[in-house]
């Protein structure tokens, strides 16, 4: 588990999802989007993967991770992510338990 854990690492953007399509973005399979403004502001951390089946007791044996996360929320339409699940069931590799929605931690403190 170490040696993935040292070859891996998350990228993370927010997005406001919009309905105008000069917000498309064709690729967003290939990561990070570097355009413009977006990818230019990161914060780069040290934590561990996401999900639900870890939490703040029962830590991931994938651990450290390196997180760099884009720090604006940027805008982006809704066909960019329709194009994003097509690329993502065109992979070789069966990527369907991907496409929908997933939970997430709680957060460390209710004041967050």
């Amino acid at each position: 588990a170490q040696g993935i854990a040292s070859a891996v690492g998350v990228h993370g953007q927010v997005f406001t999802i919009v309905n105008d399509e000069s917000y498309f973005y064709a690729d967003m399979m290939r990561g990070m989007i570097i355009d413009g403004d977006m990818g230019k502001d990161i914060a780069y951390y040290t934590g561990s993967t996401t999900g639900t089946s870890r939490d703040n007791t029962m830590c991931s044996s994938y651990a450290p991770i390196t997180w760099q996360v884009d720090r604006k929320c940027h805008m982006i339409s809704a066909s960019s992510f329709d194009k994003l699940c097509y690329d993502m069931k065109m992979q070789r590799d069966d990527m369907s338990s991907d496409l929908h929605a997933h939970g997430s931690r709680e957060l460390v403190h209710h004041d967050f």
